[in-house]
């Protein structure tokens, strides 16, 4: 198998974690692959430090005029992609480096279009940190609503098999919303029981914040998904406690 993948990599003001989340795809296993990093019109040096890799040919930088949110670039980095698959890397986080190998097998020797895998927590200096996280090899539809098991970061789709791609144009969880979307489509995601991935926490960010975090959670289920209001509600709760538990 040596099949072209598109790694998408949104970027703003990402100068302390940029250059090593490039490395950890220079160092991947599997190497034939593009990495297409969408800068959201950063202040920082994020830009000049993608430059530093101009002699990588594999890595595209494409640059906005504004800044846009992360579902804005990420669909700009997947209409710009020529790979059969993608996946899912944001500036700040890192990959094993066997995990583009493992993964592209996974979907190829099981046929499927949606793979993702276990991820491990980190604070911004790289620190594991405690708690773990729910995880479900075949996540029902009704269990991933209350429960996105699947981190972004971990993710791959066979463009072929999925069709569109696009993720929806909320702040935030628009990544909880693609995976809602490609499952109502008939594309149902399978997990690979392996860490292959660190998610970074950053201090202060909304996903960091449970209470803000399910005032977007609650747009998705009723802006995006046009879910009722009193189902919105049990699966609000229902995200809640979960999220709880996942922390202690």
């Amino acid at each position: 198998m040596n099949t072209l993948i598109s790694i998408i990599t949104p970027m703003y003001n990402s100068e302390k974690y940029i250059e090593e989340t490039i490395i950890s795809v220079i160092n991947q296993t599997y190497q034939n692959w593009e990495m297409i990093i969408v800068d959201d019109n950063s202040n920082d040096n994020s830009i000049k430090i993608v430059n530093k890799f101009k002699n990588e040919k594999r890595i595209r930088l494409i640059k906005t005029n504004n800044n846009n949110g992360a579902a804005v670039t990420r669909n700009i980095a997947i209409n710009n992609s020529t790979g059969r698959f993608i996946a899912f890397l944001d500036s700040d986080d890192l990959w094993d480096e066997n995990k583009l190998m493992i993964q592209i097998n996974h979907l190829i020797e099981n046929d499927i279009a949606f793979s993702f895998t276990k991820y491990d927590r980190v604070s911004e200096n790289g620190f594991k940190m405690n708690g773990k996280r729910q995880f479900n090899l075949e996540p029902s539809f009704n269990f991933l609503i209350s429960n996105c098991v699947i981190g972004c970061l971990t993710v791959m789709l066979d463009k072929e098999k999925c069709g569109e791609i696009n993720f929806p144009l909320i702040k935030k969880r628009q990544d909880h919303g693609l995976w809602l979307t490609l499952y109502q489509n008939g594309i149902k995601p399978y997990g690979i029981n392996k860490y292959l991935a660190k998610y970074r926490v950053r201090n202060n960010s909304i996903s960091s914040n449970k209470f803000y975090a399910s005032i977007y959670q609650w747009k998705l289920y009723r802006e995006i998904m046009k879910f009722n209001f009193f189902p919105s509600i049990k699966y609000i709760i229902i995200y809640l406690i979960t999220g709880i538990k996942n922390r202690i």
